[in-house]
């Protein structure tokens, strides 16, 4: 997922949100790790634990509001705390920001800074990060590395050490009001009783405690908006506090600020769990379309303010929606605050099907067409028999699927897919061909199967190759197994579970047996690169034999200084991405080959399911840097192929036969990909009925996504050398947009070299 390690590694000063009181950071810190402590040496169970920690964290983490806001929910990333998705980019449940203990070591002396000291050796062992690494058996321990910096060190796959894609019931809480589901916690907790089930009792009492502590936060921010004068706000919060929403706005207020209490990243289908509060709104004539569009726009605002990267998904239209009308009116909202709130955040999604209001997609186009990258493109057509095959679920629980962070699917409520690992298939290609040794580290690594001077054929080859990728994908498995467990037994996160199913029936915390589905997901890299490479070496090395064996493997070693004629010919080589049969037959066999023997891991695992997902960060720029030359031509130190997409300037036959070979990987073996793409304004705009054509011919021709970077020619050549003039250009990195000057320079480099049609 999810996402860019070298960003989530930022500390929350870095990510712009300014640093408090030294002092007021280290009374806070003291105090969480002291009742974190208190309640170990208590033996208290961890369902107490959490509530304890939360009384401590919640009004320490919930900032107050600004004038300007319409909503409660603006958040400050503690420097140490508990939440199930990453706060502020720190690893997963209990985890502390080494930036920030750094930084308090720098502003205090004697007792006061041996203290910090003290509190940051403590969590550098206790941190649920370090737990699970300690829980990996040997072979897992010495096939993965320790860090997961992987934009720092080479290696052929990764741990992520995250739990992440949280998308709650939203019915539930507006339905029920958190009054109403503490009812229904306290109802369980009477019920366990009579059978006897401790486990449930605790659970269940905590998710009680856990509804005041967010009725003391609601009743906190109403009096915070009051005392600014806003009392509209501060009624709009009083109402909700325990009370079931009664309005949009209400609706719209307790959806947002459980989101952010909770943990989670992600918003969900909000066309789905407030339209019919807006439609009725309307129709009492309580709110005009104008104030309306004025809530939507306030919550774009907010989820931008948290500048969460690759998060912050706001999902509309698509299969399966209740009151389609009245879904389609908050729909079309959003796609308006879309376009007025210039921010690189929400990543705003519409799913589409045959037969949806056109409207929705005619909006979409436009607000493409402005260069906002949103909203991204998901074809339920193709999508939801893909998510229903490759999740072995039913038809009614597969229109439930919904992207996170970069692309990767979950069920909506009903199913966990953590991406938690990540491989880079183009450097096990590396290692493989050097019999288990990485050039680049110029250490061990990988199996030993052989060196490529002595394969006979390229059917050896690549049969070796499946071996190393089978090696580490089954590490991968393991470990994303290991951290559930691991999580499971340090805290049942219980606004989270409150709202999955069906944690609550079975009274149980979603990863103790309460989720309806856990399942895993499998970050891959380089898989465009990887499938050139293949058949640049398969026909001209071994069928043409144009290139000797030996010759190839100094070619490679010397980055091809020496040998440009032997990278000419592998350059020549057909490549993915032109509609070509040959280079497109590669690409979908290692695509079905990698696809299978991933999800084939669940067979072996107590998860759910197991999927590759093919997404895209900065990730491919990163492992590229340390990932030597390759046999498609490409020099050693350079990007990686962004997802689905082909390596920049290697698409030469047009647009039509670019998104031609991209509907050739099937969707139905993996849990999400990513298909990025490079319009003209003078294209998409001046031609926009070709264009719409263009892309409607490439879902109907089982397309599943699109995400589309509108740009005027010469715009990213001109931002590089006059970026002051070019705040306001948006690009599509891969899983998530960013401003175009705000990005390192080999990942505009990267951007640049993608074909621009």
């Amino acid at each position: 997922m999810n996402g860019s390690r070298q960003e989530e590694k930022k500390s929350y000063k870095e990510a712009g949100c300014v640093m408090r009181d030294p002092e007021v950071v280290l009374e806070y810190i003291c105090r969480f790790t002291d009742t974190y402590r208190q309640c170990t040496m208590e033996g208290t169970g961890i369902e107490e634990r959490e509530i304890r920690c939360l009384e401590v964290m919640l009004p320490y983490t919930l900032e107050a509001p600004q004038p300007e806001d319409l909503f409660a929910g603006r958040l400050y990333y503690p420097e140490v705390g508990v939440s199930p998705e990453p706060l502020g980019g720190r690893g997963v449940c209990f985890n502390y920001d080494v930036p920030s203990f750094d930084a308090l070591e720098q502003a205090f002396t004697g007792e006061k800074l041996a203290r910090v000291k003290e509190i940051r050796a403590f969590w550098e062992q206790e941190n649920t990060r370090h737990k699970i690494r300690q829980a990996f058996p040997q072979d897992i321990a010495e096939t993965l590395p320790w860090d997961d910096d992987y934009y720092k060190v080479p290696d052929v796959a990764f741990p992520l050490y995250r739990t992440v894609g949280i998308y709650i019931d939203y019915d539930k809480l507006l339905s029920l009001g958190i009054g109403g589901l503490k009812r229904l916690a306290l109802a369980r907790r009477d019920r366990a009783l009579r059978e006897g089930d401790e486990k449930a009792v605790r659970l269940m009492e905590a998710m009680a405690k856990a509804m005041d502590l967010f009725t003391q936060a609601c009743l906190r921010y109403a009096k915070q908006f009051a005392a600014l004068g806003r009392e509209d706000c501060a009624q709009v919060l009083r109402a909700v506090a325990e009370n079931p929403p009664a309005t949009f706005r209400e609706a719209a207020q307790l959806s947002f600020l459980y989101t952010r209490v909770c943990g989670s990243l992600n918003h969900g289908r909000i066309d789905v769990y407030l339209g019919d509060f807006y439609a009725a709104d309307l129709s009492a004539g309580r709110i005009t379309p104008e104030e309306g569009l004025a809530v939507m726009q306030g919550i774009f605002r907010l989820i931008a303010a948290r500048q969460s990267v690759f998060h912050g998904r706001v999902i509309v239209g698509g299969m399966g929606r209740r009151n389609e009308e009245n879904a389609d009116q908050v729909a079309l909202l959003a796609i308006e605050a879309c376009r007025t709130v210039l921010e690189p955040e929400p990543q705003f999604t519409l799913r589409f099907y045959q037969g949806q209001n056109p409207l929705l997609m005619e909006k979409a186009l436009d607000c493409i067409g402005e260069g906002r990258t949103y909203p991204i493109l998901y074809n339920d057509d193709v999508n939801v028999p893909a998510v229903e095959k490759a999740f072995c679920l039913p038809r009614e629980e597969a229109v439930d699927y919904l992207p996170l962070g970069c692309g990767e699917y979950v069920i909506d409520h009903k199913s966990f897919g953590s991406p938690n690992g990540i491989i880079n298939l183009l450097k096990a290609l590396e290692v493989t061909m050097r019999n288990g040794w990485d050039i680049i580290s110029q250490k061990d690594m990988g199996l030993k199967l052989g060196r490529f001077e002595d394969f006979s054929s390229f059917e050896d080859f690549y049969s070796a190759y499946k071996k190393q990728l089978a090696h580490y994908v089954d590490a991968l498995a393991r470990q994303e197994v290991i951290e559930y467990q691991v999580v499971a037994r340090q805290t049942p996160f219980l606004y989270m579970s409150m709202l999955y199913d069906d944690c609550v029936e079975r009274g149980r915390a979603i990863f103790d047996g309460g989720i309806r589905y856990l399942g895993g997901t499998l970050e891959t890299y380089g898989n465009v690169n990887t499938a050139n490479s293949l058949l640049a070496i398969k026909k001209c090395v071994f069928e043409e034999k144009r290139i000797g064996q030996d010759t190839l493997m100094k070619a490679l070693d010397n980055d091809f200084r020496g040998y440009e004629e032997v990278q000419k010919l592998l350059l020549d080589a057909p490549k993915y991405g032109n509609d070509d049969d040959e280079a497109d037959a590669m690409a979908v066999d290692l695509h079905e080959y990698l696809c299978t023997l991933v999800r084939d891991q669940k067979e072996k695992t107590s998860l759910h399911s197991y999927l590759v997902v093919i997404i895209n960060n900065k990730a491919n720029t990163q492992v590229g840097q340390f990932t030597g030359a390759s046999a498609d031509g490409r020099n050693s130190g350079i990007f990686l192929a962004n997802a689905n997409a082909p390596m920049g300037g290697t698409d030469k036959k047009g647009v039509t036969a670019l998104l031609n070979s991209m509907v050739k990987l099937t969707p139905d073996l993996h849990a999400g990909a990513v298909q990025n793409m490079k319009f003209s304004k003078e294209f998409f705009n001046g031609k926009r009925p070709l264009a719409a054509a263009l892309l409607r011919a490439y879902f109907q021709n089982g397309g599943t996504q699109a995400m589309i970077t509108v740009l005027g020619r010469g715009d990213l050549e001109n931002a590089v050398a006059h970026p002051e003039q070019y705040r306001s250009l948006m690009v599509r990195v891969g899983g998530f947009s960013a401003r175009f000057v705000d990005l390192t320079s080999d990942v505009q480099q990267e951007i640049m070299s993608r074909t621009l049609y």
